[in-house]
């Protein structure tokens, strides 16, 4: 009668866990060499903190700008439901998050306003590879495009 149980029990908690998709949790250091970053300007953060529960995952990033240092801190929900978070200058930062049908990678789309009008288009695709996590991370504006690889060691 336990086997019984057992395996069903077993076989919804497996079910459950495939259902969340890859863990990004942790502290995040960026890795330079790793990286393909710009050569004149990155956004990429020095320092990225991930918390993953059940739904959300928040992500704060720590970033310099003119040597000035900054944190961000968005929260996605991770049913592909919209999500607003702060942007620059009293902005509200709109964004989805879907897993890939696989549940290895995490794409994160956002849009935020700019000051003509217009909008920035940002996309980041979460990802894990061996010990490290890469965001590849594209933006497109009136201003033009963007592309970056960054990858994090974990701390």
């Amino acid at each position: 009668m336990k086997k019984i149980l057992f395996f069903p029990a077993l076989f919804i908690l497996t079910l459950a866990a495939a259902g969340q998709g890859t863990d990004f949790t942790g502290t995040w250091a960026l890795n330079s060499g790793k990286s393909k970053l710009n050569d004149q300007f990155t956004f990429a953060p020095k320092q990225i903190i991930v918390t993953q529960a059940a739904n959300e995952i928040n992500v704060e990033k720590h970033s310099s700008f003119q040597d000035q240092e900054f944190v961000t801190k968005d929260k996605y929900s991770l049913d592909g439901k919209e999500c607003i978070n702060p942007g620059f200058q009293d902005s509200q930062k709109k964004s989805t998050a879907n897993w890939s049908e696989d549940k290895k990678t995490l794409k994160v789309v956002s849009k935020l306003p700019m000051g003509d009008g217009g909008e920035i288009l940002i996309t980041e695709v979460y990802k894990l590879d061996g010990g490290n996590m890469v965001i590849e991370s594209a933006s497109s504006s009136s201003f033009g495009e963007m592309a970056e690889t960054m990858v994090y060691d974990k701390k």
